[in-house]
């Protein structure tokens, strides 16, 4: 295995931004880049040996750069939404940017995902970048030391591993963003899809949790037993953008929490986490988005499974804690497997 760095473009600052590749030499190749420790391209072969890209992405870098979809890219300061970007430690009230009408989505206006990362290591099984996040950026407190790498295995896995210090408290809650397709083209409605929860969360129209943890039993947000995404998404009011919630606890190695299928190509994607939860999206707001290699991408041309605490958790008590704070570390271990139908 060895890494390829090329030039990918240049941020309205004057940032040179490189492109990454890897391959571990069976097929699983990969191409990331350290604007927004962006995951923009995987390719893995189909049972017949075909290669596709399975996730969702642009060709430039100017597409990137103006992406509002989040394609690919490293949440944080925190995942998902905070009610009216507002939230207390302490007895101290802190504003952050709202970027989702009155809410705070993915970290705000300006969140790590419209970073260039430092790169610590690109060697010949990872690729390693760090981030720093000052203190008051987007409204949060205490200066945050991010580092996150990207491994492919020769058992055709990648692995996410991040981790997380701070000067101040301040909740943290990261995840990668990809929106995957296994079939490479068309919708994912198809897909099989299998997740280790035995709960979800509720939402408002606003796509914020109620605070009720719900039992999936008897309703269209069961798959512990696999069954396809689009069998009972029109039950769904907007389709799947729920959290999915397996523990209230972090686990000291990762649990399996998804599987997903897609019949026609045979290809197959496991995930296992240390996180408590997964959020599953199925592409509801993609409209006709100009992607990589001449595709367009439509209202359901991917499906996002990302492993994190649940939203709002500083807001909702009964929720588990995503407060880090100094003298504790941030610890996430994400291994994506890719397999075809038929091996072991």
């Amino acid at each position: 295995m060895k890494v390829k760095q090329t030039r990918f473009g240049t941020t309205p600052t004057g940032s040179n931004i490189s492109l990454f590749s890897l391959d571990n030499g069976q097929g699983l190749t990969m191409a990331v880049t350290d604007f927004g420790a962006t995951l923009c391209s995987l390719h893995f072969p189909d049972k017949a040996g075909h290669l596709d890209n399975i996730v969702l992405g642009y060709d430039s870098f100017e597409d990137l750069l103006a992406d509002s979809n989040y394609f690919g890219a490293t949440i944080g300061r925190y995942a998902n939404r905070i009610a009216n970007g507002q939230f207390e430690i302490d007895g101290e009230t802190f504003q952050l940017t709202q970027n989702e009408d009155a809410n705070h989505l993915h970290g705000g206006e300006v969140g790590f995902n419209k970073k260039r990362w430092d790169i610590l290591v690109a060697n010949e099984d990872s690729i390693t970048f760090h981030l720093s996040s000052a203190a008051g950026e987007q409204g949060y407190p205490g200066n945050l030391s991010v580092s996150l790498s990207y491994r492919l295995t020769a058992a055709n896995e990648l692995i996410i591993d991040y981790t997380a210090k701070t000067d101040a408290a301040c909740p943290v809650n990261l995840t990668n963003h990809s929106y995957w397709n296994l079939a490479g083209s068309g919708d994912i409605l198809a897909h099989r899809l299998t997740l280790e929860c035995p709960r979800y969360l509720p939402v408002t129209d606003a796509l914020l949790p109620t605070g009720e943890i719900a039992s999936v039993a008897n309703s269209a947000f069961d798959f512990i037993s696999a069954a396809t995404i689009g069998a009972r998404i029109n039950a769904v009011a907007g389709g799947y953008d729920h959290c999915f919630v397996r523990s209230d606890k972090v686990t000291g190695e990762p649990k399996l929490i998804a599987r997903v299928e897609d019949p026609l190509s045979g290809r197959i994607m496991t995930m296992a986490t240390t996180e408590p939860s997964i959020q599953f999206y199925t592409g509801n707001f993609l409209d006709n988005v100009q992607g990589a290699d001449g595709n367009t991408y439509g209202k359901h041309s991917g499906f996002c499974l990302e492993a994190q605490h649940y939203p709002d958790s500083p807001n909702q008590p009964s929720f588990p804690n995503t407060l880090l704070r100094p003298g504790e570390v941030y610890k996430q271990t994400t291994i994506h497997r890719f397999s075809q139908a038929g091996e072991s």
